[in-house]
């Protein structure tokens, strides 16, 4: 699981605002994920739908990492 900026109130709590808009800018989808996406990708994984993986990274990092 590789997850990429994420909007969680910790993150909202610690970064000021100029930061915030420079994060979402690296981002492709111009925007923070929502920790329901990340927690939807994991519960993805700990089913059994999931079973026939192995070795596999799943990122949900808005495209983060593909550019």
């Amino acid at each position: 699981m590789s997850p990429g900026p994420t909007k969680t109130d910790k993150v909202m709590e610690l970064l000021p605002s100029e930061a915030l808009s420079e994060m979402k800018q690296t981002v492709p989808l111009e925007r923070l994920g929502d920790p329901k996406e990340t927690a939807g990708a994991v519960a993805f994984l700990a089913s059994d739908d999931s079973s026939f993986m192995t070795g596999s990274e799943v990122f949900v990092d808005g495209g983060y990492a593909q550019v």
